[in-house]
């Protein structure tokens, strides 16, 4: 009997111990809600180096683009653009080596615009923008 007692007091001290712990928490959360909500800063949109290029939607900006994709754009939407380019004239364009790791750095950012909605791609290899709507 003795020892049946014995685990009896055991089992019924973790029990308390356990809600003990629930109180506290409990007690915790209880307080963290009674809090005024502290203010959270609104995310800043813009260009971000390495960011994901945005799926283009009606009047988005091409300013919401990183800095390399704004610049390949701009050379898309030129007068020399406007017919198409291939990835080597765009490079010479935009000023650099038309050696084939940039080139073909080019083409995948030329191919991701095609792909959000902000270049058209009209052969293959053959890049130019879309219309850029006037606000």
């Amino acid at each position: 009997m003795r020892e049946e007692a014995e685990q009896v007091q055991a089992a019924l001290g973790a029990s308390e111990r356990a809600l003990q712990r629930l109180v506290d928490a409990r007690a915790t959360v209880a307080e963290v809600l009674a809090e005024p909500p502290s203010v959270v800063a609104e995310p800043v949109s813009g260009a971000v180096a390495g960011a994901v290029v945005p799926r283009r939607t009606g009047d988005m900006a091409a300013s919401v683009l990183a800095p390399d994709y704004q610049q390949i754009l701009s050379v898309l939407e030129s007068e020399a653009g406007r017919e198409g380019m291939r990835c080597q004239q765009l490079a010479v364009a935009l000023g650099l080596q038309a050696v084939p790791a940039k080139v073909e750095g080019l083409r995948s950012k030329a191919k991701r615009l095609v792909e959000r909605g902000w270049a058209l791609q009209v052969r293959p290899g053959v890049f130019t923008a879309l219309a850029m709507p006037t606000v």
